[in-house]
């Protein structure tokens, strides 16, 4: 009895130290030197108090514009919570089982959707729920290694009162963002300052926009191709191969977002008081627009891959030709020299005092012009039929 009396006198001095201490700073968890308790009780009120901590909330301290990252988030780099008045961005990177656990304590995810998120063989599309929309998107990354454009998977979760974001970590507008708007109140008034139906909108308008260059980037290598296909010193076939192969993937990656953006338009505006059919229909333009290059880009890269087949068929017909050409005009020295090869007498020949007009060697130049004069025959025609 007397150490469960000491114990509950402990507690209630701690309950009325943490009440008038979370006022100040909910973190700050001490235990004053004036209280007499005994080893027993500082051990049970230490494990106490790690129990409370986790579960005291984190206080904003600065009203509407604070932003801070939530205390019942798991640390590491992994995750950022970011918070502006009423409105919450959570920002997962690089997601792994203990950060859908924690947005499965804290959100009302359905547990497939957070499957989804870890896998990265979704399609891209909307799911509506009564209190959220799960929104999944492909951008494209540049894979330096193989030169070929990869799909990144986005995974948006929009709710009232709060915007959730998974994604690897490769996109460059999640790169900078989320610290931006930590350091800088005003980057984060900007996107956090209205709604989560426009910060939703201000998100994917950033990861459209980065698809820009992208494109550019293939349209400058088309230029750069076209100057080796029409090139006979250069070979040009694996490179039109690598880009037609890379373009493939872009339009496979980009095509599908439009269709997502306009269902997004007019499911997402139940979270927004803004008109977000203006703001979607520039996203709407810019993605018509990378459409429209990436339409260019593979009719020119079908004619580069056309032109280089008839360009590389040409190089190997003229020298067939050439070949052809040679070997036929050396026949009839190859058919005397047969026929002096056998150990028959002949004229000129193994015979002795046969063809002897010209000294030792008559025989050779009888032999050579007999070869000579049909084969400079057939040059004459060749090149009079316009063969050479």
């Amino acid at each position: 009895m007397g150490i469960i009396s000491r114990i509950s006198g402990v507690l209630k001095k701690g309950v009325g130290f943490f009440a008038s201490k979370s006022k100040k700073s909910p973190l700050v968890f001490e235990i004053p030197r004036d209280w007499k308790v005994e080893r027993f009780d500082l051990d049970y009120l230490g494990d106490l108090l790690s129990v409370i901590k986790r579960r005291v909330p984190a206080s904003s301290g600065k009203g509407d514009g604070d932003v801070a990252a939530g205390s019942a988030a798991p640390k590491g780099p992994g995750i950022n919570k970011i918070t502006w008045g009423n409105l919450t961005w959570v920002n997962i990177e690089k997601p792994t089982r203990q950060e859908m656990d924690y947005l499965a304590q804290n959100y009302p995810f359905h547990p497939l959707d957070l499957d989804d998120c870890l896998s990265k063989v979704q399609l891209p599309k909307i799911d509506e729920y009564e209190s959220y929309l799960f929104i999944i998107l492909h951008f494209p990354v540049f894979d330096h290694r193989t030169r070929i454009t990869r799909p990144s998977q986005v995974s948006i979760f929009l709710g009232k009162d709060f915007l959730v974001t998974v994604h690897n970590g490769d996109l460059k507008p999640f790169a900078s963002l989320p610290g931006r708007c930590q350091q800088d109140e005003k980057v984060c008034e900007q996107y956090l300052g209205k709604d989560s139906g426009y910060l939703m909108y201000r998100i994917v308008d950033a990861l459209v926009d980065y698809c820009v260059p992208m494109v550019n980037k293939t349209l400058s290598n088309l230029d750069e191709i076209e100057d080796k296909v029409f090139d006979d010193k250069v070979s040009a076939s694996n490179d039109v191969a690598i880009l037609r192969r890379d373009i493939a993937a872009q339009r496979r990656i980009i095509g599908p977002i439009k269709g997502v953006v306009t269902d997004l338009e007019r499911k997402a505006q139940r979270y927004t008081q803004a008109d977000l059919k203006v703001y979607f229909g520039d996203i709407n333009d810019h993605l018509a627009r990378l459409w429209s290059n990436l339409d260019e880009c593979q009719e020119s890269i079908e004619i580069y891959k056309d032109a280089d087949f008839l360009m590389s068929q040409e190089r190997t017909n003229r020298i067939l030709a050439l070949l052809t050409i040679v070997f036929t005009i050396t026949i009839p020295a190859t058919i005397l020299g047969t026929f002096y090869g056998m150990n028959i007498n002949l004229p000129g020949g193994l015979t002795p005092g046969v063809w002897t007009a010209w000294g030792t060697y008559t025989t050779f130049i009888v032999v050579l012009l007999i070869s000579l004069l049909p084969g400079a025959l057939m040059a004459w025609l060749f090149r009079r039929w316009r063969w050479i």
